[in-house]
């Protein structure tokens, strides 16, 4: 914002809106190679304004994020290599790949863990032993 220019609170909340939004498009790394094939990681403003969104980190921001990844992709765009080699496709490919690999593991560990809590609290009602029997 420019000194001395207040922000209206729709203005505000608009502005939060479209960060919001577009900070989760930045975990889709096809949006990511669009971007660098039209040349916008090169131009200054735009780095700047994906300096300007690292508060987006800040737990009082993240919490409203539905696709956190996209923190992990921002902090990779702040490198000038990582936003030149987005132009290739098969890096966007690759990212990809990983994003897919990574959120099968999780959903699998969080299933395991998800039955092994259940099978624990099972045997935790189960009966042990009659107390009133003598």
């Amino acid at each position: 914002l420019m000194a001395g220019v207040m922000e209206s609170e729709e203005q505000a909340r608009n502005r939060f809106q479209s960060e919001l939004e577009f900070i989760q498009c930045l975990a889709n790394p096809n949006y990511l190679n669009f971007l660098a094939q039209r040349g916008y990681l090169r131009e200054k403003p735009f780095v700047n304004y994906l300096k300007y969104l690292l508060y987006w980190k800040e737990p009082e921001y993240a919490k409203f994020l539905k696709y956190p990844h996209c923190l992990h992709m921002l902090e990779l765009l702040q490198y000038e290599h990582f936003r030149k080699e987005l132009v290739n496709a098969q890096c966007a490919k690759f990212i990809d790949e990983q994003q897919l690999l990574h959120w099968q593991h999780y959903s699998r560990k969080r299933t395991r863990l998800q039955q092994a809590l259940a099978e624990q609290q099972q045997q935790q009602q189960l009966p042990h032993g009659n107390a009133t029997a003598k």
